[in-house]
């Protein structure tokens, strides 16, 4: 009669430890594979005085926005393409506005597609790098700058940057 209740402890147990750990996890498995998009914030180091500008083509960088289901803000680019030579930066804002009468933490998660391109957008300036803070019915420009990579392969002529925006603000109060 003992075992089953310490089996069924084992096993809440293991399901829990096994849900804390689904995230970095999958973090690893993204990054390892390229899935879903994710871009490595820290790979890229940009320098204007050694940059190197494909002068012979253009990609056209596409913009998209969601909100996440309770996320009480405006979220738009102020454009929603742009074409670039790889290796010169792209350069646009973001829009966002709270909605509500209360404070908002904002978080834009980026996705990128298609996924053989994840290793070749790179996000000199985002948003997307710490959460955003707005106040009541407070408005804000959110500046992208951003560089598609001169290896980027040639039959590559266009890519999506997504951004998906969470309300974080329960998350953040809680730290």
């Amino acid at each position: 009669m003992r075992v089953t209740p310490a089996k069924l402890g084992l096993i809440a147990l293991a399901m829990f430890g096994f849900g804390f750990l689904m995230v970095p996890i999958y973090d690893v498995f993204c990054k390892v594979t390229g899935l879903n998009g994710k871009t490595d914030v820290n790979a890229y180091q940009y320098d204007p005085k050694i940059a190197e500008i494909d002068t012979s083509r253009k990609v056209e960088v596409q913009f998209i926005t969601t909100k996440n289901e309770g996320m009480e803000w405006y979220f738009e680019p102020s454009i929603y393409s742009i074409k670039v030579h790889p290796g010169e930066v792209g350069v646009l804002d973001f829009i966002a506005e709270n909605l509500t009468a209360r404070r908002i933490i904002g978080q834009a998660i980026p996705s990128v597609t298609p996924f053989e391109v994840t290793n070749y957008l790179h996000k000199v300036e985002c948003f997307c790098f710490a959460t955003q803070v707005l106040g009541p019915h407070e408005k804000m420009v959110m500046p992208l700058r951003i560089i598609v990579d001169p290896n980027l392969p040639k039959h590559i002529k266009k890519l999506t940057l997504s951004y998906t925006l969470f309300d974080v603000t329960s998350f953040d109060e809680s730290m």
